[in-house]
């Protein structure tokens, strides 16, 4: 599939990568359809986020189609489309449970470094550097 990668400040590049494959039994795999260049991917571009790595693949407003799902997956199937929202939260936490879901306390295996830099740990967030979790943008 295609994607967009960073390389350093001022330098992403279209490239081909892997398939997304199914790692947890929670996951889904979405077609991406359509996504979005926001003002805090202009951050990453400019090289003002730390903890980038050279090849992330960025993108955290995105839509699409499922094509495969986990087998703990409940809430959607292969076909559904949908639209995802930048943070990535469990639905269990305090935080979560009272729809603050930018500050789940599970979704960020990084959120030691996220309070380091920040004061404050944050929830995981899909292309936007390893201090959000190092997930793969969409």
């Amino acid at each position: 599939m295609k994607a967009i990668c960073w390389y350093g400040k001022n330098d992403v590049r279209v490239e081909q990568v892997p398939d997304p494959k199914i790692l947890n039994r929670h996951d889904a795999i979405i077609k991406i359809t359509s996504t979005a260049i926001c003002g805090s991917d202009l951050h990453l571009y400019n090289g003002l986020m730390p903890t980038m790595e050279k090849g992330d693949i960025l993108g955290h407003e995105f839509m699409g189609e499922v094509v495969e799902v986990g087998s703990d997956v409940e809430n959607v199937r292969v076909g559904d489309r949908v639209v995802t929202s930048f943070p990535i939260s469990c639905g269990k936490c305090f935080f979560c449970q009272a729809d603050l879901f930018s500050l789940c306390e599970n979704s960020n295996p990084n959120a030691w470094m996220a309070e380091k830099m920040l004061g404050h740990s944050t929830a995981g967030i899909y292309g936007y550097s390893h201090m959000l979790g190092g997930y793969a943008g969409g």
